[in-house]
């Protein structure tokens, strides 16, 4: 996977917070640092759309009366061979190109989309949703419709969990926090109940609609033409789809009960789904490229 070079880069709707915290830009391939805490905390809530963490004392966030300068990704992140580069840029370019997508898809249905706004942070934020530390992983606020990521937590994804790694498998990170969104937009979130869990619950069912969602993204990406009437998005390999499913496999719930709480899978407190399930509903959505297929709350068969 790669971005089309001449491409122009929209960074209208990023809010820059990384100032406020432990470092600035980070290149593709870079390498990464510890978060403490972080696999403790994705044994609660692994790329959840629920509940903050607090914030440990001495994080930076961003408070009432303050704003993000976003003068820095603007000038750095205008075209697609910066995406190539930097991996705030590719952010930038994936979240694009999710919009692109969810523009016309709502569209297409007579329903209209509302984009939203996304947040890069260190160390630690301020959302509506409540404060968060980087332990949290990416997440989506629905109160505020954002979506808050520190952008080392991909290194984390490698280095901890294992994870190949690559643009494409970042892109489903982020394209799964879309898919929550869109979720917000369109009422699904409703129907599911706080604290929910189980094998069956509607939090798995939720978690495992957002996958298929990524992946019906992920299939129409390359001919989902951007603001230069061409694809962002270019180049899509069975490599690239083989690491966004390596990564769905990395934080299953049984995964990570398991392989980094280093306990006994205890199916009462799944909310996201097995390895195999989310990768399962990434690669419906992705190979029926067709937004039904991802009706997650009325199969009886999850995989």
């Amino acid at each position: 996977m790669r971005f089309d070079e001449g491409a122009d880069l929209d960074t209208s709707q990023v809010d820059d917070q990384r100032g406020r915290g432990l470092g600035g830009r980070v290149a593709v391939g870079g390498g990464g640092v510890g978060l403490v805490g972080l696999l403790l905390y994705f044994l609660l809530s692994q790329l959840s759309g629920g509940p903050a963490s607090p914030l440990p004392n001495g994080l930076p966030g961003l408070g009432a009366g303050q704003s993000a300068d976003n003068t820095q990704i603007s000038q750095s992140c205008q075209h697609g061979r910066d995406a190539n580069t930097a991996l705030d840029c590719e952010v930038v370019a994936v979240v694009n190109s999710l919009d692109d997508y969810w523009a016309g898809a709502f569209a297409s249905s007579g329903r209209t989309y509302r984009k939203p706004r996304i947040t890069f942070f260190n160390g630690g934020v301020n959302s509506a949703c409540g404060s968060a530390s980087s332990e949290a992983g990416p997440f989506y606020c629905p109160a505020d419709r954002e979506s808050y990521v520190d952008l080392r937590f991909f290194q984390e994804l490698e280095q901890r969990f294992g994870a190949k790694g690559g643009p494409f498998a970042r892109a489903y990170v982020i394209a799964h926090e879309y898919g929550h969104h869109v979720q917000n937009l369109l009422g699904t979130s409703r129907r599911v109940q706080a604290g929910d869990s189980g094998p069956t619950s509607g939090s798995v069912r939720l978690e495992l609609q957002a996958d298929c969602y990524a992946g019906v993204w992920a299939k129409n990406a390359s001919t989902t033409p951007g603001s230069s009437g061409r694809p962002l998005i270019v180049d899509v390999t069975d490599a690239d789809v083989s690491a966004a499913l390596d990564t769905a496999s990395r934080i299953g719930d049984d995964y990570i009960q398991t392989q980094l709480g280093g306990g006994q899978v205890n199916e009462s407190e799944f909310t996201h789904g097995t390895s195999a399930q989310r990768q399962k509903w990434y690669l419906t959505g992705y190979q029926s490229g067709d937004l039904t297929s991802c009706d997650t709350f009325d199969t009886g068969d999850l995989g």
